[in-house]
């Protein structure tokens, strides 16, 4: 059945499926663009953490913790204690401690970290991000920092 009239004709319904799809392929090619320009979240410089939640903690265990829209993880030494950004080095998938091994592991290409950090196996190229850990009364203040070392 042909109808009479049409709100489209056919070669405007062709140029308007084109179009939206010209559209959508340049808006693909310009959302990452936009998102480098503009990151979403920016890293704090500092976390305040209660120190009371971490105090009880055994020697050579570790905690996850959020360090902006990162993962960290604080690692209670002997007397001290040494935080770390989790994510891997290689392609940033995250990190785990194994407190039997004393090592941080990372299960997507097999990596490894020593307890301080420094990349010893598998294709992580440098170490993980070390941050300084400060007490401060009840508060266990956590800044930015480098490279483990």
């Amino acid at each position: 059945m042909k109808i009479k009239y049409s709100l489209f004709s056919r070669r405007n319904f062709l140029n308007s499926l084109f179009g939206g799809g010209m559209l959508v392929f340049l808006s693909s090619l310009l959302y990452p663009i936009v998102k480098f320009i503009f990151p979403p979240s920016q890293e704090p410089d500092k976390v305040v953490l209660k120190y009371e939640d971490y105090k009880d903690m055994i020697p050579y265990t570790a905690r996850v913790f959020a360090f902006g829209s990162k993962p960290g993880i604080l690692v209670k030494k002997e007397n001290y204690y040494k935080a770390f950004i989790a994510i891997c080095t290689h392609l940033d998938c995250t990190v785990t401690f194994l407190p039997e091994k004393k090592m941080f592991y990372c299960a997507c290409h097999d990596g490894w970290y020593d307890e301080n950090g420094l990349n010893v196996a598998g294709p992580p190229p440098s170490p993980l991000r070390q941050l300084i850990v400060e007490i401060d009364g009840d508060d266990m203040i956590i800044h930015k920092g480098g490279m483990a070392a």
